[in-house]
């Protein structure tokens, strides 16, 4: 048995306390957790031995794979308090499916280290982003629906190759378009569902056939990783989605952005240096 091969209890609650924290900020950010999950499970797969050449692919489809439920939660518990504008969600789900599928191609012809470098550049930008908190001048509204589909794409994109549920994105564009900050964060939470299907669709078919992968892989999926993680995140993300109605959300994206800067650079280590 390979080292990758190997069951070591100690990575199932690494997962499932991964998996706890990543449902917390889905629902009290409305991220998909993918900032926090890519950098992380990068490290555990590779101190599990996982083939280097497809780390980075295996973080990323795996962190979309296990959105999948921690984005229902969220956005139901959102839709209760009547956070999620849904005339938003139709308009831009169409763009966010194909943006969102097109880019797992995109990521799966690109190498380990250029997903890695991509990813923390980005990170880079929406900690950055976080930290100015710019406010959204008052005239601005909503474009229409093929506008919003059009962002969609690109949010949908950009999405699949960083595995984040598009809060990074989406909800800077809704509050700049003078939605609420707890509405933007609840449709965000709603947005994050189809692109996380859509890529964890599309990095299991790029993946599909691999060499060299860990058993419990399927295609970039590994699939241990997303029972235990999605198993914790599906309960804590309401928790979450109840904190953001009653915490000052601005301070804590303060904090959420150095986080995810520490974790970044954690990240680049990992990959160029192995």
């Amino acid at each position: 048995m390979t080292r990758s091969e190997h069951v070591d209890p100690i990575w199932w609650l690494a997962y499932l306390a991964l998996g706890g924290v990543v449902g917390i900020f889905a629902g009290l950010l409305g991220v998909g957790g993918g900032g926090i999950m890519v950098p992380i499970l990068t490290s555990l797969f590779a101190l599990q031995g996982f083939p280097h050449d497809t780390l980075v692919h295996v973080a990323l489809g795996t962190s979309l794979a296990a959105i999948v439920p921690t984005s229902l939660a969220s956005l139901r518990a959102h839709h209760r308090r009547g956070g999620v504008v849904w005339p938003v969600v139709r308009s831009i789900t169409p763009g966010i499916l194909v943006g969102t599928f097109l880019g797992t191609f995109l990521a799966s012809h690109v190498p380990t280290s250029g997903l890695a470098i991509f990813f923390a550049c980005f990170m880079a930008f929406v900690s950055l982003q976080m930290l100015i908190n710019l406010k959204p001048q008052p005239s601005r509204t909503l474009p229409g629906a093929w506008g919003v589909s059009g962002v969609g794409l690109g949010i949908g994109g950009i999405s699949a190759l960083v595995a984040i549920g598009g809060g990074s994105l989406t909800v800077p564009f809704l509050t700049w378009c003078n939605v609420s900050m707890r509405r933007a964060i609840g449709t965000s939470a709603a947005v994050g569902l189809p692109i996380a299907l859509a890529g964890a669709i599309g990095y299991l078919i790029n993946g599909w056939g691999e060499p060299g992968l860990p058993v419990g892989t399927l295609g970039f999926v590994y699939w241990p990783a997303v029972i235990l993680m999605a198993s914790v995140s599906f309960f804590t993300a309401p928790l979450g989605a109840r904190l953001a109605h009653r915490l000052p959300v601005s301070a804590l994206k303060r904090i959420f952005a150095f986080v995810l800067m520490a974790l970044s650079v954690k990240m680049l280590f990992t990959v160029l240096s192995g």
